[in-house]
Parts: structure tokens; C-alpha cells; sequence
């Protein structure tokens, strides 16, 4: 199957362009990150929402993790929480790379945006970022009254690998049964290391096959390629996910990620999770992300239709 062909032609112009650029070396992923960030710096934070960032106690003696709130300007009181998780394969992004995003629900939805700055692979492969991201999360709904949270409202939510760490904290917060959230939000989670469905040998744009397996790889370190990798390291693998919250989740049909995404789906209803699923045709991964040409007509409707998602998720 050639993917090319079916791509919605508001993405031709810049798939084209980054299918011409080379590769970024991923063996050395701190020089990657910063040419990264000098290309595309974080967006800045319009007035009437403010923001702080916090220093939050690591899990098991690691190091403290950097906890980014947002919240609507001059507003006191508990809000609703979005705890936001980054993308970036487990290798790359950042959590103020999103400050256009949180800033628009912060808006939009009057509720509090919490930005996780996890450690990332390979210098600090699984757990070392799931362990961020709980620790964040714990100290989130510890802090909920100094930090104006209302705790009956906090959901989790990511995008790409910080996805794949949402559908992982998920299970992680159900087992341990120490923290209490509303739902998960998915957005093209990266989820199967296997790496074995149709969809995932497609030759696709923004994230390849090749940058897959350099993701997985990092992130996994020894595990990778092994029989055993655990649930809270590749949420595919999980054999029992009853009792997780109600699910959010979209994907376009040229995501290498559609089928390990689709199946996971379909496992989460099976399991009598609520579950809304999104499939957008002709989209691409990334396709909501304004650089890969998320200003199309397609992604507008994505981000409408999940903030619509999050306004009900957030006040129910």
C-alpha cells in the first residue's frame, strides 16, 4: 500500500519537503533536541493565562521533575486539570512545547493545564520517564489546594509517545490504586513495540519506521526485542485493562501507529471501557501539529471535536 497517494492534499506540500530533508542522527539526541527547539521554539503564552513552573519530588530518590501549571488569569478557586504528557517518541520534545495547546484549553475550557517535564530516553530509559510521570501526577493531586485543583476533576492526556505514557500511567494509577482520574485522553498514542502490524511497515511522513525503532529502542534500552517488556512499558502488551478510565482517542488512517491504536480500541470497549474513537482520513501522524500542517481544515475539526470531548469530560 502506497500511503503517498491517499494523503489529504492540505499536507502535500510540507510532507513533501520533510520527506527531502535528511534524517536527523539520533546518535546524539541532545544535539537533535537542541537544533530541534532552535527550529521550533515554544510558542509564547498569551495574557490572560499564567503560568509557573514547580519543582516536584522524583520517585525513589530520582532527580526533582519540573511541573509547568497554567491556568486562566486572576481566577481563584478549583479548577478542572488537564495533566499534559509531551511528545516526542520518548526521545525528544519538551514540556513547553505545548504552550500554544495549554493556553487554548486553559481559555477555552477554564481549567488548569499541568505540563510534566519527564526525563527522556536513551539517557534515562523505562521507567525513569513512567516514574517522572507519576511522581508529577502524585504531587499534582497532593498540592491540589495550594495549586486551586479540583481533585475529582484531573485527567490525564498526551500526544505520539506522551500518549503511549498516558495509556501506561493509566494502568500504572489503577494497579497502585493510590491516585484517582476521570479519563484518559490518546491522541495517535505510541503504544506496541512489536512493531508487527500492516500499518506500522508503512512508509509514512514525520514519524517513519526507521524513527520507530530508534524510539522504542531508546526507550527500552535491554528490553528491547524481548518476549517480556512489560505492560507499563509498551501498553499494547497489557492482557487486562478493565477498569481504566473512560478513553479518548484519535488517529489518522496514514498514522503508522493506526493499527496498533485500532486494537487497542477495540480492546479497551471489550473490556467495557467507555471509549471514544476518532479516525481521520487522509491524516498523517501529526496532522493536528500547526508546523505539519495542522492549519488544514482537517485538523480543526480534530481539535474542535476533542476540546468538545474535554469540555464534558471536564465538567461531568
Amino acid at each position: 500500500m502506497d500511503v503517498r497517494d491517499l494523503v489529504d492534499p492540505a499536507y502535500k506540500e510540507v510532507l513533501t519537503a520533510m520527506a527531502a530533508a535528511p534524517a536527523p542522527d539520533w546518535s546524539n539526541p541532545a544535539a537533535v533536541r537542541e537544533r530541534n527547539r532552535a527550529a521550533f521554539p515554544p510558542a509564547p503564552i498569551p495574557e490572560g493565562v499564567d503560568h509557573k513552573d514547580h519543582a516536584a519530588p522524583g520517585a525513589n530518590g530520582a532527580p526533582e521533575v519540573t511541573v509547568r501549571v497554567y491556568r486562566p488569569a486572576g481566577q481563584s478557586g478549583p479548577l478542572p486539570c488537564i495533566y499534559w504528557i509531551h511528545g516526542g517518541g520518548y526521545i525528544g520534545g519538551s514540556y513547553d512545547g505545548n504552550n500554544d495547546l495549554a493556553s487554548a484549553w486553559v481559555r477555552d475550557l477554564n481549567c488548569v493545564v499541568a505540563s510534566i517535564d519527564y526525563r527522556l530516553a536513551p539517557e534515562c530509559p523505562y521507567p525513569g520517564p513512567l516514574d517522572d510521570c507519576y511522581a508529577g501526577l502524585a504531587w499534582l493531586t497532593k498540592n491540589a489546594a495550594t495549586l486551586q485543583v479540583d481533585p475529582a476533576h484531573v485527567l490525564i492526556a498526551g500526544g505520539s509517545a506522551g500518549a503511549g505514557l498516558a495509556a501506561a500511567l493509566a494502568l500504572l494509577v489503577r494497579d497502585r490504586a493510590e491516585i484517582a482520574i476521570t479519563h484518559q485522553i490518546l491522541i495517535y498514542p505510541m503504544i506496541d513495540d512489536r512493531r508487527t502490524t500492516a500499518s506500522s511497515q508503512w512508509d509514512t511522513w514525520v514519524w517513519t519506521k526507521n524513527s520507530n525503532e530508534i524510539g522504542w529502542r531508546s526507550y527500552l534500552g535491554p528490553l528491547f526485542g524481548k518476549d517480556d517488556v512489560p505492560a507499563y512499558a509498551a501498553p499494547s502488551r497489557a492482557t487486562d485493562l478493565s477498569n481504566l478510565p473512560a478513553t479518548f482517542m484519535m488517529v489518522g488512517t496514514l498514522d503508522l501507529f493506526l493499527d496498533e491504536d485500532l486494537e487497542y480500541a477495540q480492546r479497551l470497549i471489550h473490556s467495557r471501557v467507555p471509549v471514544e474513537l476518532h479516525v481521520y482520513p487522509g491524516a498523517p501522524h501529526g496532522f493536528d501539529v500547526p508546523r505539519f500542517g495542522g492549519k488544514s481544515q482537517l485538523a480543526a475539526r480534530a481539535r474542535r471535536e476533542l476540546k468538545e470531548y474535554l469540555r464534558i469530560a471536564l465538567t461531568g
